[in-house]
């Protein structure tokens, strides 16, 4: 085990979508992990990130720690 995040990674990659499709191509192969990628990483919510979504954490995150404009 090099990296036991990238690990993590495959094996959700490949538990939750590789394993549940059959491709007819390369382009519909790609058109379909580029799907996947985004929902893993706007729209799922992460136990790491405390049940939010990436893009909520994300906002929650720059109006905590961003300063003040005014």
């Amino acid at each position: 085990m090099q990296n036991a995040w990238i690990e993590s990674f495959n094996g959700r990659l490949r538990d939750e979508f590789l394993n549940g499709q059959l491709f007819d191509s390369l382009l519909e192969a790609q058109v379909l992990l580029e799907d996947w990628r985004i929902d893993y990483n706007f729209n799922r919510r992460h136990s790491a990130l405390g049940g939010m979504t990436p893009a909520a954490f994300a906002a929650a995150w720059t109006i905590i720690n961003q300063p003040s404009l005014t």
